[in-house]
């Protein structure tokens, strides 16, 4: 018992430690908001923002909307449909004739390229029918809730000399599983891809989120474009860590009131989609491991001996219960208790309610199932189904569609 108080003991001190580092990035990672810059830079250049959007005909309005009301002076808007079969390319094509302003661009990809997955050959079809000296890399369930989401960033990236600028989203939440879950997912994210490391070019860390990558033509094509990453599912991060290999600087920032992102909607979307973002970021059995062993000491260990200090205590009488059990119960206490004020101020931080907190350790467990089926789908147990697709390994499934690689763009 005596060594089990003390790692408890030791789990708390960790979570003491987790108090400094948010009190660091509270001084040190200040989001991008609305207000950061009086507007765009002067000379801006101009910027293709892509979207690439497959079956998302309850997002796309309003993700094209936001951004084409944008204040950015100097920008085109391409919408990629990637071989939709619900309303999305009608929605765009009325998008497109409603438009005055001349941004808005349409293609429509009817087939899967051979050795492609579906995002990034949209995503390839889209860059190469773009003008732009600047790319800008979105998705179609982003909403930009600031018109100046798109000057604040270029700015902020010029401003940075970043090559590769990624926006981290705010995440919208509207069920109940999503409260528990996205924030806990969100802080194993932090854990391997702090942006004060990311943001450090002596470090091999690199991060970037598909929802907003921003970055110059030169940076793309030094980094192979979309061809390095054609059969990657989190193409965003393999795009980060190719662009650190090749010297470019790589720059991520949080987001005040920019822009939100709605990732999933239910358990079973939750589970999938995380399962695939775990699958596809850590990209290691050892990764995968060190993760779940995490959440094993230090959110579960403390509440599994609270519970089993309570039942000694329950079921003994109280004052003839073993004195070490007193130890055992004040040590876990103490741990749960330091655990769930980080947890309160983690949550402030990232623009959920503290008053969540306790639910942390729900969203902890759920993660380790998820770090467990993202180990199957490494292992080539289990395949990765998204948006209509799957694939298994670096290929596409046979119930995919047909594969040639063609696209077609809209005309008025």
């Amino acid at each position: 018992m005596i060594i089990w108080t003390i790692l408890l003991f030791l789990v708390a001190l960790v979570w003491c430690t987790r108090h400094l580092d948010i009190q660091r990035a509270k001084r040190e990672q200040i989001p991008l908001s609305s207000q950061t810059y009086p507007g765009p830079p002067e000379d801006a250049p101009f910027v293709s923002f892509l979207i690439a959007g497959k079956d998302e005909e309850a997002n796309i309005e309003r993700a094209v909307r936001s951004v084409l009301k944008q204040d950015y002076p100097n920008f085109e808007l391409i919408v990629i449909n990637d071989r939709s079969q619900d309303r999305t390319p009608a929605i765009l094509e009325r998008l497109k004739a409603e438009d005055t302003t001349g941004r808005l661009r349409v293609i429509h990809v009817s087939e899967l390229r051979e050795g492609w997955f579906g995002k990034n050959n949209a995503m390839r079809e889209g860059v190469e029918r773009a003008r732009g000296s600047w790319l800008c890399f979105g998705d179609a369930d982003c909403n930009h809730t600031s018109e100046r989401s798109l000057s604040m960033a270029v700015r902020h990236a010029i401003e940075n000399k970043a090559d590769f600028f990624s926006l981290l989203p705010r995440l919208e939440t509207h069920s109940l599983w999503e409260r528990i879950i996205q924030p806990v997912a969100g802080a194993l994210m932090v854990f391997w891809f702090h942006p004060q490391r990311v943001n450090d070019p002596n470090r091999p860390e690199a991060y970037a989120n598909g929802a907003f990558m921003l970055m110059t033509r030169k940076c793309y094509e030094m980094i192979g474009g979309h061809e390095p990453v054609k059969t990657e599912v989190n193409e965003d991060m393999h795009m980060a860590r190719i662009c650190k290999e090749k010297g470019q600087k790589l720059f991520v920032c949080q987001n005040a009131d920019l822009y939100t992102v709605h990732m999933y909607s239910g358990f079973g979307q939750i589970w999938r989609g995380w399962s695939r973002i775990f699958y596809g970021c850590f990209g290691t059995f050892r990764r995968l491991r060190v993760t779940m062993l995490m959440l094993l000491g230090t959110n579960i260990f403390p509440y599994t001996s609270l519970a089993i200090a309570a039942a000694v205590f329950a079921f003994t009488n109280w004052f003839d219960a073993n004195p070490n059990w007193y130890w055992v119960g004040g040590a876990a206490a103490f741990a749960v208790s330091m655990q769930l004020s980080v947890i309160a101020r983690y949550y402030k931080l990232s623009y959920t309610n503290p008053w969540l907190a306790p639910t942390f350790i729900v969203g902890a467990v759920i993660c380790i199932g998820m770090l467990i089926n993202a180990m199957l789908k490494l292992n080539g147990r289990t395949t990765v189904t998204w948006r209509g697709t799957t694939y298994r390994g670096d290929t596409v499934q046979p119930s995919a569609e047909p594969v040639a690689g063609r696209a077609v763009e809209a005309r008025s």
